[in-house]
């Protein structure tokens, strides 16, 4: 970071730290203990479409991975863009094999990285509900940033998110994931897969 950075208060991107992912077991233990929120199983990958034979073939790779154990009884990886265009890919697994989902995630990640596709990837989502089954929670890993935060809808549609609960989950977890410090970078994620 060179002077002029430091006088026009640019900073330094932060470098994506995939391996922050693997907290999320860690992280899920917590979150059950302190305030009863479960896995889902349910996990998901969104990036932005590039046009071209390269990337859908890097894609198809990528779906062709996460699928390999649909022979022993796993579930296909569902591919949908959501109403902004971008992309998603959900991963389903019982909601006591979140390592495994974890490990999907990060594949998918790792593998669009690896192609030169990093710029396009926007974030990972792990889904929680509470022991009622009526309030979800994800956990949102944001590429760019490193960094994860909490997303509560409110229960029963609408886009009104729960902000007492996502400031609770982000005290919780402060020993268990790198968490995103600015407030204006927690987007709302409506209607994502596997919340």
């Amino acid at each position: 970071m060179g002077i002029l950075d430091t006088l026009f208060g640019r900073t330094k991107p932060v470098r994506p730290d995939l391996d922050q992912l693997f907290g999320v077991p860690s992280a899920a233990l917590t979150l059950e203990a302190a305030a009863g929120f479960r896995p889902t199983g349910l996990g998901s990958v969104c990036f932005a479409s590039v046009e071209g034979g390269a990337f859908d073939e890097v894609e198809r790779q990528v779906r062709a991975l996460l699928d390999a154990d649909t022979e022993r009884g796993g579930v296909p990886v569902e591919a949908s863009k959501d109403s902004y265009g971008y992309s998603w890919l959900l991963a389903r697994h019982t909601p006591d094999e979140l390592p495994e989902l974890v490990n999907d995630l990060h594949a998918v990640n790792s593998e669009l990285e690896a192609h030169g596709f990093g710029p396009q990837l926007l974030c990972s989502l792990v889904g929680f509900r509470d022991t009622d089954g009526r309030r979800p929670l994800a956990l949102v890993y944001l590429y760019k940033r490193g960094t994860f935060y909490p997303f509560a809808p409110m229960p029963g549609g609408g886009e009104k998110r729960d902000n007492p609960l996502e400031l609770e989950v982000n005290a919780m977890l402060g020993n268990d994931l790198r968490l995103e410090k600015d407030l204006t970078r927690w987007f709302p994620v409506w209607g994502a897969p596997g919340l």
